[in-house]
């Protein structure tokens, strides 16, 4: 094919698909605009998970009339003036690309008055061709309403996800630029209900209050180091508060958030050794650095960002957050009476033979199956010789040695349960005694909405209690800790499984690893049996939920190379 100049219309598409990833990035773009336009309040109006629309409408200081059309010009920016502006970028938005291509894949009205002007002005584009243009009455300020995303694009809307996926990841967002902005005042409305409102105040705990919700807000510690030209500051929770994902780290550089490995490690770093493994805190950490150490131009969402002095800046998070977490939770002494000892290496689990709390604390029953014997053996009889670490049972098959990780092997053991029980229609169900309220972020809450009818399906029996707080009555009898820290800790990991999985498996995946027995936990030989035969009769035993091998086999003939007998 000859090369030739794209048209305009496919160059304005493929931009677009730079910057709009998704409903998400075009809410980015907009209130990001509105934070530079010095907004104070911003309102975020979504319906249809932001594919049939959306709306920002700020009190900032608005466009002139002259400059409105000027908007959806490509590279059309009042954030830059000449190059050496891009070594030191002070603002959120700059290239002037946002705004065209949005409006190149959708229909876009911008209703927008400047300071001093008898009225404002109101512009109408339908897929980056003007349609209407003229004067309107309207406060100071900017209104943009984003309806039909994607509507000259079906292909892209095909790998969107739900209408509740892609509401909670706007929620999410709105809840990162409400902690970045503690001083604006944000209200987010999803299908006309008010999912978030921030106060305003300006103090980060106030905004993460209206996030997370007073208990958890109660709970953070205050970060803050300052030296060199640079600063870290903001809110960590304690080591006893801790989420099964990496979702609740808020990174923000000069109030942008931003995506870093580095970082993140050291936040992480800043916790080893005091919270188990794969387990995360919640954190919102600002750092403040001079602009032109940092470049945000590598990235066309403007999430990814490169540091002139990373390693400065990793030594730095780790250091403040760590002497926070010390500050509030000094490392406790250890007092010996007269004629005790210690022996190193050995914990007391190691000698306990059996369990004081017996066969509940699995949650499964040692009875045979109701589908009767299977046609095909999918696992050899194995015979239970012990435990390593307290988290690998071993055992001894027809053919060799097996290692069985516990924790697989029972989410393996109750995530078919869970399905069986759901199909047939019959969960297992566990009322409380007493309901446990939880408070829940919007991301959270959307997520709640999108699942309700699979929860109740497996078991779960939930009632509204307020604003984004609610009441758990009733859990699947496979839960053993009905508790808030329960309830969200299945939302994230339903919300992180694999995007193949079905909302339903991916829910009954998440029950079963959050209710699982735990690596690490000493099992007595009658419950390690009880699992291997449970696992035994499961139909696929070989993963976890989640893919993961649930064992591993050594053998005979390995074993015999391994000692010199072959």
């Amino acid at each position: 094919m000859p090369i030739k100049l794209l048209q305009p219309e496919v160059a304005a598409k493929i931009a677009a698909g730079e910057v709009v990833e998704r409903p998400a990035s075009v809410v980015k773009e907009l209130v990001e605009n509105s934070l530079d336009a010095g907004a104070s309040q911003v309102t975020v109006e979504v319906g249809g998970g932001g594919v049939e629309f959306i709306r920002v409408t700020d009190n900032g200081q608005g466009i002139p009339v002259d400059e409105v059309e000027l908007v959806f010009h490509r590279h059309a920016t009042s954030k830059l003036q000449n190059a050496e502006d891009l070594e030191a970028i002070a603002t959120l938005g700059f290239r002037g690309e946002a705004l065209p291509s949005i409006a190149a894949v959708s229909c876009v009205s911008l209703v927008s008055c400047s300071a001093g002007e008898a009225a404002g002005h109101e512009l109408q584009l339908n897929w980056g061709q003007l349609a209407q243009s003229g004067p309107k009455g309207c406060p100071i300020g900017t209104s943009m309403t984003v309806t039909d995303l994607f509507g000259n694009q079906p292909a892209r809307r095909k790998f969107l996800k739900s209408v509740s996926a892609e509401a909670a990841r706007i929620s999410d967002l709105v809840s990162r630029m409400a902690l970045a902005f503690p001083e604006v005042r944000f209200q987010l409305k999803v299908e006309g209900r008010t999912s978030l409102a921030t106060t305003g105040s300006g103090r980060l705990l106030d905004a993460l209050t209206s996030v997370y919700g007073p208990q958890v807000a109660g709970a953070m510690l205050e970060v803050g180091w300052e030296g060199e030209g640079r600063k870290v500051w903001g809110l960590v929770s304690p080591p006893s508060l801790t989420r099964a994902g990496r979702s609740y780290i808020t990174l923000l550089v000069n109030r942008r958030w931003i995506q870093s490995r580095t970082l993140s490690f050291a936040l992480e770093q800043a916790y080893h050794g005091i919270v188990p493994e794969r387990r995360y805190p919640l954190a919102v950490v600002n750092l403040s650095v001079p602009y032109e150490e940092v470049d945000v131009n590598v990235h066309p969402s403007k999430r990814e960002v490169r540091f002139r002095h990373e390693d400065l800046l990793f030594s730095a998070v780790q250091r403040a957050v760590r002497a926070a977490l010390v500050a509030s939770s000094p490392v406790p002494e250890v007092h010996l009476e007269r004629g005790s000892s210690l022996s190193p290496g050995l914990s007391h689990s190691s000698y306990t033979g059996g369990s004081s709390w017996g066969q509940g604390r699995l949650g499964i029953k040692s009875a045979p199956s109701d589908h009767g014997p299977k046609a095909v053996e999918v696992m050899p009889l194995l015979r239970v010789l012990g435990q390593v670490r307290n988290t690998y049972m071993v055992a001894e098959g027809p053919d060799g040695l097996y290692l069985i990780d516990q924790h697989a092997a029972h989410e393996r053991v109750l995530f078919e349960q869970l399905q069986e029980r759901a199909s047939d229609k019959a969960p297992l169900i566990q009322p409380l005694l007493e309901p446990v309220v939880t408070h829940l972020s919007p991301a959270q809450e959307e997520r709640l909405q999108g699942c309700m009818e699979a929860l109740q399906s497996y078991g779960f029996l939930i009632e509204s209690f307020g604003e984004r707080s609610y009441l758990l009555r009733a859990v699947p009898s496979v839960v053993k800790d009905a508790s808030e820290k329960m309830l969200v800790e299945v939302l994230d990991l339903t919300d992180s499984q694999a995007p193949l999985m079905k909302q339903e498996e991916a829910l009954a995946a998440s029950v079963a690893c959050h209710s699982a027995v735990r690596g690490g936990m000493s099992l007595s030989q009658q419950e390690m049996e009880e699992l291997v035969r449970q696992l035994e009769g499961s139909q696929n035993p070989h993963t976890c939920p989640h893919g993961r091998p649930t064992m591993v086999h050594l053998s005979s003939n390995h074993l015999e190379r391994e000692f010199g007998r072959r």
